[in-house]
């Protein structure tokens, strides 16, 4: 094997390690992320029980990945303006509270979503 395709190989397992940091640390650091990702879990659930189709599978997954990346993105950029702005700014408050709107709107569409999937099935049950 030549030299620069064990570098690739390594500089890949060393993104993957940080990344699986980066999951970590908000897993243990932010409660709307457990949240946001034990709802998935559950969407993952209801989905397999419900025997959703291949689209409403791949709707599902899309938005599920949405919210939580989202909400890491969100987390990321509250931890940049607290270091940026340690002292209270206006326009600090303001970009995190973008951001966690982006989380909102993300999440209300999901809802939304999963309304859509999972009402008809839960019709036909009963």
């Amino acid at each position: 094997m030549n030299s620069d395709l064990k570098g690739h190989k390594k500089k890949k397992s060393i993104g993957f390690r940080f990344a699986w940091k980066g999951i970590k640390e908000v897993w243990s650091s932010e409660r709307n992320f457990r949240i946001h990702l034990i709802a998935g879990t559950l969407c993952i659930a209801a989905g397999a029980a419900l025997r959703v189709s291949t689209v409403e599978w791949a709707l599902l997954i899309i938005m599920i990945a949405i919210v939580i990346t989202l909400e890491m993105i969100n987390s990321s950029i509250e931890r940049v303006m607290d270091y940026l702005a340690p002292q209270y700014h206006p326009l600090a408050g303001l970009v995190k509270d973008i951001a966690a709107g982006a989380v909102l709107i993300a999440s209300i569409a999901s809802l939304i979503v999963g309304g859509f999937i999972f009402v008809p099935h839960l019709i036909t049950l009963f």
